[in-house]
């Protein structure tokens, strides 16, 4: 084969694979998508509100063929309900989410304190603090507020939702099975 023939041949397997890798990733099949650390100063896509100043869960959510205006993927939120909002409102306008992590808080050390009659549970912002809704049941209707009020708060294991809702009340439920009901405001 000569060496024009071998070039072009190349070319054709490079362009014919970043074809197919470019594809797969529009239709979410090829890389796994991971949850990035929520910078300081970043705001809330759903609210607007400036996510490290509030306490509480927080979620992310990537779309297969949309971006977050403003910034690169993925859209960031201050609460467990801005995540479901900005979600159930974006797939009414065809939207289509591939992936959306929460704050997991069986994987972080987290206080629950009371100031001034409230009673507010610690936020993470960093990657490894953040697990696939899929993997995470969560409690609602707790005694707990987030950064929008009543916090719905994740866990990855289900036996730490149990416990959280044994001590401040609220019912567990799979994250998936989250409602617009439930996160009102729709």
């Amino acid at each position: 084969m000569s060496e024009y023939a071998q070039t072009l041949t190349r070319r054709r397997f490079i362009v014919g694979t970043a074809t197919v890798v470019s594809l797969s990733g529009c239709l979410g099949t090829s890389e796994e998508i991971e949850p990035v650390s929520i910078q300081s100063g970043q705001n809330c896509d759903q609210c607007g509100m400036v996510i490290d100043q509030h306490p509480g869960p927080t979620g992310q959510t990537y779309y297969q063929d949309n971006t977050p205006e403003g910034h690169d993927p993925p859209a960031r939120f201050c609460s467990t309900t801005c995540t479901y909002r900005h979600r159930f409102a974006k797939e009414q306008s065809g939207w289509t989410p591939a992936e959306t992590f929460l704050t997991d808080y069986s994987a972080t050390d987290y206080d629950v304190r009371t100031d001034g009659g409230k009673t507010s549970i610690s936020r993470y912002l960093e990657t490894e603090a953040f697990a696939p809704v899929g993997q995470l049941t969560v409690v609602a209707n707790s005694d707990v507020d987030g950064s929008m009020g009543t916090a719905i708060v994740p866990f990855g294991d289900s036996a730490d939702a149990e416990s959280f809702a044994e001590e401040y009340g609220g019912q567990t439920l799979p994250a998936e099975d989250i409602t617009r009901k439930l996160v009102g405001g729709m």
